[in-house]
């Protein structure tokens, strides 16, 4: 078929990212139970971070590919003077490419318009205040559901019930509360949305549910060490904490952007038993100014390196897409 400049150079784009994204996507998911062993040996903040860098680093590299590569060769190197053919194994990827792309906006914005449905109806049933050292804004709700969510992505704040406020303590509350918080500081509401603008490697496939499924437990393990902070009496008021929200009955269907307490938490029994057995925090000296040195160091030289590289690596490229496109 025969396309014009500019609808050569998207279709390039999309088959190129759907190439890239589904090669390293198929080896994220082969890699995926070596990647949870590895995460497993870590401590529960780390572990969590790799797993996620784990889930979206296919795309982040098929979408800095298109960016780095494929679109400086093509608009420096391919002339603008007529139209040309593109074969069909090229339109077959960047067809490919842009469905996946419209089922990841599709599911992103159908999980934030939830989310922001939920805020506006909680925000008009409840009375905001502020709890967690006036830090993060709390909306109660005179619901007698177990309900205690950070809901929103950008400004995120708690939504607590009235249910969870008459069956915890002050203390078990102020725990949930900081349980909440650390979810705040780590962005993981932001990293749900992420996940769900990641497209799959391949259309309905279901390879990295898994990958998904233990970064939101280690991101719930994190969030309780960042709450109890190796105490071990604190550790057993918030699984008290736990175990009373979850006999409160079932927790109301949330969107997939909310973090919840405990709404959706397949592995609570292993969580309680893992607060059960808190050990305190090892007080380990750190040099994070030598690993920022270091990393800044790497990073300086690989990108020297990738600039004298330039011309030559886009000629390459260029022969590449010219091979891709026919």
């Amino acid at each position: 078929m025969i396309f014009p400049y500019a609808l050569r150079l998207l279709c390039l784009c999309l088959a190129s990212f759907f190439v890239v994204n589904a090669a390293l996507g198929l080896t994220a998911a082969l890699g995926s139970r070596a990647a949870i062993r590895i995460a497993e040996s870590m401590r529960a903040r780390s572990g969590a971070r790799f797993l996620f860098a784990m889930r979206v680093l296919p795309c982040a590299l098929g979408i800095g590919t298109v960016l780095a590569l494929c679109v400086p060769s093509y608009l420096w190197l391919e002339p603008q003077a007529c139209a040309e053919r593109i074969g069909w194994a090229c339109l077959t990827f960047a067809i490919l490419g842009a469905l996946g792309w419209i089922g990841s906006i599709v599911r992103a914005a159908r999980a934030v318009a939830a989310s922001v449905r939920f805020n506006r109806e909680w925000q008009q049933a409840g009375c905001e205040t502020l709890q967690a050292n006036e830090s993060l804004k709390a909306v109660i709700v005179e619901k007698k559901a177990p309900l205690l969510a950070l809901a929103g992505i950008f400004r995120p704040r708690l939504i607590v019930s009235q249910a969870v406020l008459c069956s915890l303590s002050e203390e078990e509350l102020q725990l949930a509360l900081q349980h909440e918080n650390a979810h705040r500081i780590s962005l993981d509401n932001l990293k749900r949305l992420l996940l769900l603008l990641v497209p799959s490697s391949i259309l309905l496939f279901r390879g990295h549910s898994s990958l998904e499924r233990c970064w939101a437990k280690f991101s719930e393990w994190a969030a309780d060490d960042d709450a109890v902070r190796g105490d071990s009496h604190r550790a057993l008021s918030l699984a008290k904490a736990l175990l009373r929200v979850t006999r409160l009955g079932a927790a109301p269907r949330l969107s997939f952007v909310h973090t919840s307490l405990c709404a959706g938490d397949h592995d609570l029994s292993e969580r309680v038993d893992r607060l059960l057995q808190v050990q305190p925090l090892e007080v380990k000296p750190t040099s994070r100014s030598r690993f920022l040195a270091v990393g800044s160091s790497l990073g300086i030289a690989v990108c020297g390196g990738a600039l004298l590289a330039w011309p030559a690596t886009l000629s390459a490229v260029h022969r590449l897409l010219e091979v891709f496109l026919h």
